[in-house]
Order: structure tokens, then sequence, then C-alpha cells
């Protein structure tokens, strides 16, 4: 490959990764991008891998919600949930070393080494309760709903811990981040109810 090819090549890879944040080698190549491109960048410190088919600019300025945008990629059908959604909507003061994703009950947990992730599985139906799409530097991210996060980790307080739980309801409703209602309809559809009621009347008691 001529030198004028690689630099034309380099200016695309610059230019979508700047859109897009993070691709897989995949998605470079099937835009035209020779491998030897990828290779030769990586060589000169403008691409770095931050993990295995995964590509970005070395010294990108990324937030932390970085790591769910390569959790997305990485698993296209998991959806962050419990402490890492609260910590996205900005609910939890809790810094998870891992990421919290929801996968379903019979799909195969995939082996990642970066981001690490832990994985929970959710049924059919729960999965697909209250799943917003947000974009993260260029990646299409599922995350639960504020109302639905509240009602997932009351849940599963045995593993985050009732008082994650309890806080994540406590700023969801303060924030107004969660409606009410729709904390009390995720609840019924989970559950969850019964066990939620007491610390959802409580804390809009507080509130009023």
């Amino acid at each position: 490959m001529n030198p004028r090819t690689i630099h034309t090549q380099s200016e695309k890879v610059v230019k979508l990764l700047q859109k897009n944040g993070v691709m897989r080698r995949r998605e470079l190549v099937e835009r035209g991008v020779h491998h030897e491109t990828l290779s030769r960048m990586l060589a000169d410190d403008v691409l770095v891998r931050p993990s295995r088919g995964l590509y970005q600019l070395a010294g990108a300025n990324m937030d932390a919600a970085h790591s769910l945008a390569e959790a997305a990629k990485r698993v296209p059908k998991g959806v962050i949930c419990l402490v890492s959604a609260l910590q996205y909507y900005e609910l939890t003061l809790q810094l998870p070393r891992r990421i919290w994703m929801a996968i379903g009950h019979k799909d195969r947990e995939p082996k990642i080494d970066y981001p690490p992730i832990r994985f929970v599985r959710f049924n059919d139906k729960t999965l697909r309760l209250g799943v917003d799409v947000h974009t993260i530097d260029g990646v299409d991210v599922k995350i639960f709903s504020p109302a639905k996060t509240v009602t997932d980790c009351f849940r599963m307080r045995s593993r985050i811990g009732v008082n994650v739980a309890i806080e994540g309801l406590q700023n969801a409703i303060k924030s107004r981040k969660a409606k009410p209602d729709d904390i009390v309809e995720n609840a019924k559809k989970t559950r969850i109810w019964t066990v939620l009621r007491p610390y959802l009347e409580a804390t809009l008691a507080d509130e009023s």
C-alpha cells in the first residue's frame, strides 16, 4: 500500500472514531479501511485497543460512561442495569468496579477481558421492560430507565445491598428522574411492589 493511500485511510479512521468513539475492526474494514492502516496507526500511537477487536483514538477524552459504550459493543443484546444504571443517571455515589449488565436467562455468558462486566440473568419479560437507548460516544447503549432500575435494585437487593436500592429510590424521586407512578407500575409488573411500597411511601412523605 502506497503512503498516500495510507494517509487517506488514516484520515478516514480518525474521522470515523471522532464521530463514533470506539469501533470494531470489522466495522472499520467494512468502511474500506485496510488492516495495514490500522497496524501502522497502532504502531504510531495514533490508535489504541482498549480490548481485543476494538479501536479508539489515543488520548481521546472519554468520560466515565465510555466503558458502557465499550460494553455495549461487546454484548449488543445486553442491557446496563442495577448500580451501573444508577451511576449513569447520577442516582448513586457508588463506583462499581464492574459494569452490571443484564442478559437473557438462556443466553450464553460472553467471555470478555475488558471492560470488566458482571452479568445478571433476567427472564425475557423483565429484560424487555423499561429499556431506554442512549447514545454514548456514537454507540447505542441499552440502559434500563430510572424507574425500572430502581425496581430492579429492590428485586436484587441481596446482591447490591438494600442501602444502595434506597439511595437510588430517594435520589430518583428527589431529582424527578423517575415518577412515582412509573416506579409503582414497574414494581407491580416485576412483582416487587409489596417490598418496595413502604420505602416509596416513606420517601414521598419525606419529600412532601
